[in-house]
């Protein structure tokens, strides 16, 4: 059989075309690189916080808002099925379900709910007004104002699959959750091209937190169980040894974001007092609009200022409602409430967090009970920020 025989000056210049031509291809596929990696459609917003700190509450002033797609605390169908596990151990499943709901796939509930179910087997969902207006059911608008009772007796009957649906109709998703303890567990949905994360971390002071938390001790028992890995068993937190804990959450979420941190997470974190907000709510608002890529109607401007300027303080049986209360009184109740010598402990078991955060240490029951002395000491403007925080002030 003849064999055909290439000089070796063809072969190179075969090899040199070939080079060539894949560099064009490479060039020409680059060019069209930032296309590819542009920002998914939807906005998706974590509010990060704990129990009793106000962020149901901040949870409402996105859900009422007509682009937003909000669900409450998802993972709370994650701690109840898998209550013998801790916090630690869970926080990868909750992840997992957090980020398939920012993805609108909520056949990740599968395995926390009943085969067969309504809306009104998802946690709290009353509270999402995007639950309670079309797609997903057909008595409200989405630029109407609901009412977590009034979607109960009209909603709750609508199918599962309409969460689904609905969710893919918003421009922006979010999640509130009490549910993660460290910023870093974070990171593979920061840096997931599929989604475009921001975070609102929310806090408040751990004083006003405990006297909150008094109010509920029943209703976290189980989750305190969870996050001291006590293997199923209720905690009453009288030891406070959970604020310990969540305390010391608040200051690596803190310090992760804020110190040295990863370039992905620039523009991306955003710290927000619920004291600071109490005060002065349009701009605070303003600003966590702004971060979050909204715009305040002037219907939402007409109800927060009604939901933040109610009468006293509210009720215990409304512990977990959003009412209209006045803000201010509700934080500063705890420093004519509770104890000095529990005030004491607090501050012995918080004491990074409370001046982390910013906000004043009482020495004296005198102190405390000063109204006048202001314990939330003032911050610089865009202190929080990703880019201004500077440790050595």
């Amino acid at each position: 059989m003849a064999r055909i025989r290439i000089p070796s000056t063809i072969v190179i210049l075969f090899v040199t075309v070939q080079t060539g031509f894949l560099l064009f291809m490479y060039a020409r596929y680059s060019s069209f690189m930032p296309q590819s990696e542009e920002k998914p459609s939807q906005v998706h917003i974590l509010i990060l916080s704990s129990w009793r700190s106000g962020s149901s509450f901040v949870g409402q002033l996105f859900s009422q808002h007509p682009s937003v797609f909000y669900l409450m605390e998802p993972a709370w169908h994650v701690w109840v099925t898998m209550y013998q596990n801790s916090a630690k151990v869970l926080h990868m499943a909750v992840r997992d379900l957090v980020r398939s709901v920012f993805l609108c796939d909520m056949s990740v509930f599968d395995a926390y709910m009943p085969w067969k179910r309504n809306l009104s087997d998802l946690f709290q969902w009353a509270v999402s007004r995007a639950l309670c207006s079309a797609p997903a059911c057909d008595s409200f608008q989405r630029t109407d104002i609901t009412s977590e009772m009034a979607c109960k007796t009209l909603c709750g009957r609508y199918p599962f699959s309409k969460v689904e649906e609905a969710c893919k109709t918003y421009s922006h998703v979010v999640i509130k959750e009490v549910r993660f303890f460290d910023l870093k567990v974070l990171y593979p949905l920061l840096t997931d091209p599929s989604l475009n994360l921001k975070i609102i971390h929310l806090v408040r002071d751990p004083r006003a937190v405990v006297k909150s938390r008094e109010q509920s001790v029943k209703a976290l028992a189980r989750d305190n169980g969870i996050v001291l890995s006590t293997n199923g068993t209720k905690v009453e937190d009288s030891k406070y040894k959970v604020m310990q804990e969540i305390c010391r959450s608040h200051v690596q979420i803190y310090e992760t974001a804020t110190l040295k941190p990863p370039s992905f997470l620039k523009d991306r974190y955003l710290m927000i007092r619920f004291e600071d907000l109490v005060r002065d709510p349009l701009s605070e608002i303003s600003e966590m609009y702004q971060f979050a890529e909204l715009s305040l109607t002037p219907m939402l401007k007409s109800w927060i200022y009604n939901i933040t300027h109610g009468q006293g303080p509210g009720k215990k049986k409304e512990a977990f409602k959003i009412t209209s209360r006045d803000a201010v009184s509700v934080s500063q109740a705890w420093r004519n409430v509770l104890s000095f010598q529990k005030i004491k402990k607090i501050q012995e078991v918080c004491k990074g967090a409370i001046n982390m955060l910013g906000y004043q240490l009482v020495d004296s029951e005198k102190e405390q009970r000063d109204l006048s002395l202001d314990l939330v000491l003032p911050r610089r403007q865009n202190q929080f920020s990703w880019s201004s925080f500077n440790p050595k002030h």
